[in-house]
């Protein structure tokens, strides 16, 4: 039965999607990130190794420009499978942001973490700075800033978490005091790494683009309705294999008839009996991003992907009443949030 089955090729445009999540609280952590740069010494961004393109935020290279810039690739583990198309594709993405170094990272892998505490030692020391070195971690909301600052705290000096973590975006909404990542010494007075809030796109021209950010957890999962990103990540299991799902249905392109079974299976169940989809839906993701229902990219990545995605930019940028318009979609999304949270 399962060779007979046909994925769809491709899912279907959902143009009244939200296309932003660029909130208050983004825009007053970009512009005090600028205000700060004169005491940066080096920018380190974070961007979802599920979504190398779609986690990339211009903004950053706009606002922060003239820093020296590390990019690392985190949440490695719900990608990759350490095998030889994974280094392959690792290098690909080195390659797009040559000459700016780039490092992929599990944060519970203490390899990955001492390569970036490395990284951030041999800068210190070609810097030569006697007040020591300031770094800032930016990226987008719930990229893993907070738990990779955390880690390189933990290994690099040995204690505790100095930054609050969350599965939702929006733990952050501040940015801190410079955290020590490595101890001083008679040459510098050690290494300090400066959190800051996550930072979304004003405006998202393509709706996959959005429904891509939603499944990973960079916006809040009541903007765009649980059961369409159930939909999606549907769309790609099938596309990896439908046997990421084979204990819960048989391969399916009907997500309700997915989720109906799921209920049934974890007692996802209304009064009546009736499938609650929509707590369902919320199971399916959760798990997905937990790398429960398969580790796979969402993002394709080819050696031009990246020109071709900065060019796609520019020709999509948004207008001023995009923007605005967006801007109003997203509050009536939340509105609507709300209204689901209280009922």
């Amino acid at each position: 039965m399962a060779s007979q089955f046909l994925p769809r090729a491709v899912f279907p445009t959902l143009d009244s999607l939200p296309r932003s999540y660029f909130l208050g609280h983004h825009k007053a952590g970009l512009s005090k990130m600028k205000t700060m740069l004169n005491t940066i010494d080096l920018i380190i961004e974070c961007r979802d190794y599920r979504v190398p393109l779609t986690s990339r935020n211009p903004l950053f290279e706009a606002s922060l420009a003239g820093r020296q810039r590390l990019i690392v690739y985190t949440k490695k583990d719900l990608g990759s499978h350490h095998k030889k198309a994974d280094l392959k594709r690792e290098q690909i993405i080195t390659q797009w942001h040559a000459p700016s170094p780039v490092l992929f990272s599990d944060h519970k892998e203490r390899r990955d973490v001492r390569r970036v505490l490395e990284f951030a030692r041999e800068f210190a020391d070609r810097t030569m700075s006697l007040t020591g070195l300031r770094l800032m971690i930016v990226g987008m909301p719930n990229v893993g800033k907070s738990s990779l600052l955390n880690a390189l705290r933990m290994q690099g000096v040995g204690k505790g978490k100095a930054a609050f973590t969350g599965a939702q975006p929006g733990v952050t909404r501040k940015i801190a005091t410079g955290v020590r990542i490595i101890e001083s010494s008679e040459q510098s007075e050690g290494v300090f790494l400066v959190d800051t809030p996550g930072v979304f796109i004003p405006y998202v021209p393509d709706a996959e683009a959005m429904l891509k950010l939603a499944l990973c957890g960079n916006i809040k999962d009541n903007i765009i309705s649980p059961t369409t990103q159930a939909d999606y990540l549907l769309y790609h299991m099938n596309l990896q294999s439908p046997d990421l799902y084979a204990e819960y249905h048989p391969p399916t392109n009907e997500v309700m008839d997915l989720l109906g079974a799921v209920a049934v299976k974890t007692g996802r169940l209304q009064k009546g009996g009736t499938p609650d989809a929509e707590s369902s839906a919320l199971w399916m993701i959760q798990r997905w991003r937990t790398g429960n229902f398969g580790r796979f990219l969402l993002d394709k990545v080819t050696e031009d992907a990246f020109e071709m995605a900065k060019l796609e930019e520019t020709n999509q940028a948004p207008s001023f009443h995009q923007a605005k318009k967006a801007d109003k979609e997203l509050r009536r999304a939340r509105s609507r949030g709300r209204n689901m949270d209280v009922s």
